[in-house]
């Protein structure tokens, strides 16, 4: 999968570097995986919470942090949509963002 905006994951790290180990892993596995569709998805991330309009919610350092991307199955694409702590995603409407 091509992953856009790891700019926006490198920032979060910056913010709260115990993350980056987490994000650096769920990164490499996003560019070597062939996602397509949602169940693929489940199968290997249990914990993901799989949205509307084809977006995910991923669960980083244990659910300590959230990270929701929408996905083009089709195209091959993650966008990085969100990332932030558990307090931020509540406060956010993830399927707008």
């Amino acid at each position: 999968m091509r992953v856009i905006a790891k700019r926006t994951l490198r920032e979060f790290w910056e913010r709260f570097p115990d993350a980056v180990g987490a994000l650096k892993s769920w990164h490499a596995e996003a560019v070597a995986a062939t996602w397509r569709n949602p169940a693929e998805i489940k199968a290997r991330h249990g914990s993901a919470s799989i949205l509307r309009d084809d977006r995910v919610c991923f669960n980083i350092c244990g659910n300590k942090y959230r990270l929701v991307v929408k996905i083009s199955y089709k195209n091959g694409i993650v966008l990085v949509r969100f990332v932030g702590t558990h307090e931020e995603y509540d406060r956010t409407d993830v399927e707008v963002v």
